[in-house]
């Protein structure tokens, strides 16, 4: 284990027991240090691990013994631990989005390129078996040129089931900001970075009811807007259709349809892994599923991380900061389209990153594809 990546991870929420069950005993990394708010947490998770050590916030970013901090704090901490572990010439790998806001996403890229560090940032979903299907498809032109997609997220709100929900509902949260880069990394996968956008949102109750755990029946406060929907203008002049809202019950919306001259696609759920993706070609009769022809087989959480840790210069990470920069770029000029009436240009853009080959989970549990 000597060669291995040192992962030092701050903010042990629900989210980091997926990542840890992905990253603990891979032979690529060691998980030596764990942090948060929360000093009995840490020393509760550290003693589950082989090689981790209880720190404090500030002795994990500062450690020797870490290579990469794994941010899993909410949005609102996600600039100020990125800059934290930069500071000290760590590397950083965060949950998404990148930064609560668009100037301190820039910061830290920023401050990241002047140090010299690598910035990685979740959803690494879109490297798994679905929508790396999806996008080979695209790329092999089974429904010709690419004209337009559309893309759906509706939920009736996740206070429903997470036991502390606030933070979804202030700054860095919201549906968009939450789960609009599942959907924003998956279009820029399958249809390219995006120029523009023209959004409208709107937040038409105060307060929401947390559902589940010790809190349960207590209301909390929305601080920002519950429904989002527009117009992503891409750079190849596809339009995209999005909406994602927490002020639907359901929906029966294919999450994602790319619809070219000559065919349409179906893309599963991009906060999964895998799922079906479906085609019906121009003159067919019905719809036909496609076998699985790109991807991390079985992906979970973390395999962004581990695709991170292992890129080179032949190899960019796919998971990477300029990626999330971009999406949280688009994101943010929704709603301020919004707020202001009119179509936003975007100043960042990114290239697609490599596709990820079909790669058996008995093979990236081994080590990452090149």
């Amino acid at each position: 284990m000597g060669d291995a990546h040192r992962i030092g991870v701050v903010g042990l929420g629900v989210i980091s027991r997926a990542y840890l069950n992905t990253l603990v005993g891979h032979p690529a990394v060691r998980v030596t240090a764990v942090a948060d708010l929360d000093a009995s947490r840490s020393a509760t998770v550290a003693a589950e691990l082989p090689a981790a050590e209880a720190l404090t916030v500030e002795e994990l970013l500062s450690s020797p013994d870490v290579d990469t901090v794994l941010n899993l704090t909410v949005p609102a901490a996600h600039a100020e631990i990125a800059l934290g572990a930069i500071g000290h010439g760590k590397n950083v790998y965060g949950e998404k989005p990148l930064a609560a806001t668009l100037l301190d996403a820039h910061t830290v890229m920023e401050a990241a390129a002047k140090a010299g560090v690598g910035v990685g940032c979740a959803p690494d979903t879109v490297l798994g078996t679905g929508i790396q299907t999806a996008r080979t498809a695209v790329e092999a032109g089974n429904i010709g040129r690419p004209l337009s997609a559309s893309a759906v997220m509706t939920t009736p709100g996740h206070e429903r089931w997470h036991p502390h929900p606030d933070f979804y509902y202030t700054a860095g949260g919201g549906p968009l900001l939450d789960m609009g880069p599942y959907y924003l990394a998956s279009l820029i996968h399958l249809l390219g970075p995006v120029r523009a956008v023209i959004g409208a949102s709107s937040r038409l109750r105060a307060e929401r009811v947390i559902g589940s755990g010790p809190r349960a029946g207590e209301r909390i406060p929305v601080e920002v807007d519950s429904h989002v929907s527009g117009v992503l203008e891409h750079a190849n002049g596809a339009l995209t259709t999005l909406t994602t809202s927490f002020d639907g019950v359901t929906t029966t919306a294919a999450p994602i349809e790319v619809h070219g001259e000559t065919g349409t696609l179906t893309v599963p759920d991009p906060n999964h892994f895998d799922g079906e993706v479906r085609l019906f070609e121009l003159g067919a009769e019905q719809w036909r599923t496609l076998p699985p022809s790109a991807g991390y087989v079985g992906g979970a959480r973390g395999i962004g991380l581990l695709d991170f840790i292992t890129a080179d210069e032949r190899r960019p990470p796919r998971a990477n900061g300029d990626l999330a920069l971009h999406v949280l770029e688009a994101m943010s000029a929704f709603l301020r389209s919004s707020a202001e009436g009119r179509r936003i240009e975007l100043t960042t853009s990114t290239a697609p990153p490599v596709p990820v080959p079909l790669t058996a989970a008995e093979e990236w549990r081994r080590r990452s594809t090149r």
